[in-house]
């Protein structure tokens, strides 16, 4: 019923940038939140940066200062834009959406397929 598309990965030096995409589609009421994730072997997934409908924003420790994430107009779409990027960031980032849905009472999430991202000179 809802499909997020995720674009942006690839190889990338350290101290370079990247912009990761994600677009969600489908049967949306609204979107409260939406948001990237990323998830190294063995590690759990963790949160990178959060974004709201009304545009607050929350970043990991890790990544303040370095990633910023954005929202388009229409609300079902986010952008992570990754600078000064470091090995430790790499990582499958994952696209993630609360989606409030014809018929459903609160928010049921949806998940990105995963865009593989890797820092390395």
């Amino acid at each position: 019923q809802v499909q997020l598309a995720e674009s942006g990965g690839g190889l990338v030096q350290p101290g370079g940038s990247l912009r990761l995409s994600c677009a969600a589609s489908g049967s949306i009421l609204s979107i409260v939140t939406m948001g990237w994730y990323r998830q190294a072997p063995g590690k759990q997934r963790e949160l990178v940066a959060g974004i709201t409908s009304s545009g607050s924003t929350n970043y990991a420790d890790s990544v303040k200062g370095r990633f910023t994430i954005s929202r388009g107009n229409a609300k079902n779409t986010t952008w992570l834009q990754m600078d000064s990027v470091k090995p430790e960031d790499t990582a499958v980032y994952y696209c993630n959406a609360a989606v409030v849905g014809r018929g459903v009472l609160g928010t049921l999430p949806y998940w990105g397929q995963g865009t593989q991202v890797t820092v390395s000179s």
